[in-house]
């Protein structure tokens, strides 16, 4: 599966004060799955959206949110990328959104194929952040706290990071991985909706303000 590698908006060059500003945009977005706030961190594969996923739950844990994270990397294959939605929506939104724990059964890849992995609990936080490619798409809008979009270089770069990460057998399909998602974000029209874009090293535009 393609894995990010790098983020986009480097979190050494943007900053604490970055995800401090982002982890206050999404306390004080009201929350639309339930009683849970919901933030995606979405955009093309090799940009860093782990990276930056990883930095801004640390930034919400050091102030006391209850918070949790779910990668669409537990859910899709090279032959599945997007299609295994209704399992998330399912097994941990419509639940959440009700008060409930959620559960999945994660894919996992132990000789390089998607098999059925360990059963995750979702315990009801205060917010959930779900990353990966498509994690923001047009579907869940409505539902969303904050949508977080990162992009990283061009994608001949993105992809030799995913390369690096993944192993050069890898390569024919985070091909056709990047192929679709450039399709796929063209429909989806994911971009234009996020509220925070975080593009190259150093840029940072939240709510149109470009730093």
């Amino acid at each position: 599966m393609p894995c990010p590698v790098a983020a986009a908006c480097d979190v050494a060059t943007a900053g604490a004060s970055r995800f401090t500003e982002v982890g206050e945009r999404v306390l004080t977005a009201p929350p639309r799955l339930g009683a849970v706030r919901l933030v995606a961190v979405d955009g093309p594969s090799g940009s860093g959206k782990s990276t930056v996923a990883d930095a801004l739950v640390a930034e919400l844990a050091g102030r006391g949110t209850d918070v949790r994270l779910v990668r669409t990397d537990d859910f899709a294959t090279w032959d599945a990328p997007v299609q295994w939605w209704p399992r998330l929506v399912e097994g941990v939104l419509d639940p959440l959104s009700r008060g409930e724990r959620g559960r999945y059964r994660r894919v996992e890849w132990p000789r390089g194929e998607p098999v059925a992995g360990a059963t995750v609990d979702v315990e009801v936080p205060e917010v959930l952040l779900v990353e990966g490619v498509s994690a923001a798409r047009r579907s869940i809008a409505e539902l969303l706290s904050l949508a977080v979009w990162v992009e990283f270089a061009d994608e001949s770069q993105r992809l030799e990071r995913a390369v690096t990460r993944e192993g050069e057998a890898s390569r024919p399909h985070l091909r056709r991985w990047q192929e679709f998602e450039r399709e796929w974000f063209g429909t989806d029209g994911t971009r234009s909706r996020a509220d925070v874009v975080l593009e190259g090293v150093g840029k940072c535009k939240i709510s149109g303000h470009e730093e």
